[in-house]
């Protein structure tokens, strides 16, 4: 491996040229090298892995951009960390492919959701090895040695094994096979890993316009996150939802009252609160709120083409979360996901339980979540629902009410706004994306499902506005991964998978 990267920095050409004779026979050294390397593989991805990676520890982020950046450049990319003093550096590298006419810029998230060690099994950056998933009577086992059998069905814990370094040993075990094999890339490629994505990318747009030029020829943009489709077939999505939301708190008294003394006098703010919310969505789901469906693009052709072959999985939720009926008389989950959706995230008013009282609140307050698709703008979905908010009669403030406002009127709401960003779908039939499709078909064959969106959020619409490329993203790891939680996991056969996608895709067809 080091006397390629020496023969990259001297500018030799690989063997066999700048294009490789197929996919397929890609695809085929990626299997040849993760069966006689599969344990290296492994080892890698521990050292990755135990570096502690949360985008708010500048002293550890820093450690894991330097260390991703020296990886990638010991295989020939030429690597540079943008800087901010306001954010953690964001992984810019480029190899460039003799001949290529096309490049394609490849995104990955380094940084990693906060964790509480008290919560694991095992400390979060202490990567360990499990026979099967833990709660399926999985058994920690020692990691393989070199040579040495893999099992597919092995899982990997530790944070961010799935979300979203996975993508990491992966890319770089499919371009080491590719090396190895003389097998060149067809694209120039471009990475982009992002060091603060699970602290909301921030300044994600400010980097993507300060050095817009060095995105401007991409054609391809390729995002590794997310997990496979719940059924366990690998997919190819095309779009995510945007995100935004408000916390409502609507006002009783201005003090607690003793609810003997004054229950059936002085309005419980709770009831106000659940009345208010109930006016928002009916019993089968439907949002009932004024024009919040409107600005919702339409789905398109290809989309309900694409949502017709999905498998169907729904019965199979239903009965995994306990649920006898799901909203809108069981519509398919994937046709839910390209409508906007109005979640309640939390309540609060007074206790329950043990520290119940008797006593009429002062307030309630209710956390509300926006998913936004594609269409729909977040300040403008927000102004509906305080639209909705005022049309039941509610006086919305931005700070606590004072005595002067609490005697003018009976209903008082205090909005406070949430950030939030668009969604983003690109057009499934866009000829730009055709190749990837054929390249991921030689890996996954009819398995592969393309799925218009993702119920989750990324900031892929910041990715717009340096080039007008498709945005795709390719998951590859395990639905069941306990993303964002303790004991997040990998199972290797999904590792793998990623080997053997990437180097597909580093060697896709050029038309």
């Amino acid at each position: 491996m080091k006397k390629m990267a020496a023969a990259l920095a001297g500018g030799l050409v690989l063997l066999s040229g700048a294009f490789a004779e197929d996919a397929e026979t890609a695809v085929a050294a990626a299997r040849d090298w993760r069966a006689a390397h599969g344990a290296d593989i492994l080892s890698g991805f521990v050292d990755l892995l135990s570096l502690p990676n949360d985008a708010n520890d500048a002293e550890n982020i820093r450690r894991n951009a330097d260390y991703i950046s020296a990886l990638f450049a010991e295989r020939g990319f030429e690597m540079e960390l943008l800087e901010s003093d306001e954010a953690p550096p964001l992984i810019y590298g480029l190899r460039e492919a003799p001949g290529a006419t096309r490049t394609i810029a490849i995104y990955v998230h380094y940084d990693g959701q906060p964790t509480e060690p008290a919560d694991w099994t095992h400390p979060p950056f202490e990567p360990r090895l499990y026979s099967r998933v833990m709660t399926e009577g999985g058994e920690e086992i020692p990691f393989p040695k070199t040579g040495e059998a893999i099992d597919e069905d092995w899982r990997l814990y530790a944070r961010s094994a799935s979300d979203d370094k996975a993508p990491i040993p992966a890319l770089l075990a499919a371009i080491d096979a590719l090396d190895e094999a003389g097998i060149g890339f067809t694209s120039n490629i471009k990475l982009i890993f992002d060091g603060e994505e699970e602290a909301g990318s921030d300044y994600l747009d400010d980097y993507l316009a300060a050095h817009a030029d060095k995105f401007a020829d991409v054609e391809l943009w390729l995002f590794c996150d997310g997990p496979t489709h719940q059924s366990g077939r690998p997919q190819l999505v095309f779009g995510v939802r945007g995100v935004t939301g408000l916390e409502v708190t609507v006002y009783g008294p201005n003090r607690g009252l003793h609810s003997g003394h004054y229950g059936n006098w002085a309005p419980g703010p709770g009831w106000r609160l659940a009345q208010l919310l109930a006016s928002m969505k009916d019993e089968k789901g439907r949002v009932l709120i004024k024009d919040f469906y409107t600005s919702t693009a339409p789905i398109s052709k290809a989309e309900r083409a694409a949502i017709a072959a999905m498998p169907d999985i729904d019965d199979e939720l239903r009965e995994t979360f306990g649920l006898a009926e799901t909203e809108m008389d069981n519509a398919p989950i994937a046709e839910r996901l390209l409508l906007p959706a109005l979640n309640l995230k939390g309540l609060k008013s007074a206790e329950v339980g043990a520290l119940s009282r008797n006593v009429i609140p002062p307030s309630a307050t209710a956390s509300i979540g926006v998913r936004l698709v594609k269409g729909n703008d977040p300040e403008a979905m927000l102004t509906i629902l305080e639209d909705h908010i005022k049309k039941m009669g509610y006086f919305i403030t931005r700070e606590e009410p004072d005595a002067e406002i609490r005697a003018r009127h009976p209903l008082i709401a205090r909005v406070h706004r949430s950030g939030g960003y668009p969604a983003m779908r690109s057009r499934m039939d866009d000829p730009r994306v055709a190749p990837l499709v054929g390249a991921l078909r030689t890996v996954a064959g009819d398995e592969l499902i393309l799925n218009p969106s993702l119920g989750g959020s990324l900031p892929l619409y910041m990715f717009e506005s340096v080039s007008d490329a498709p945005i795709v993203i390719l998951p590859i790891a395990n639905y069941d991964n306990n993303q964002h939680s303790a004991d997040e996991n990998i199972r290797i056969g999904n590792l793998f998978y990623g080997v053997d996608a990437y180097a597909a895709v580093l060697t896709m067809s050029a038309d």
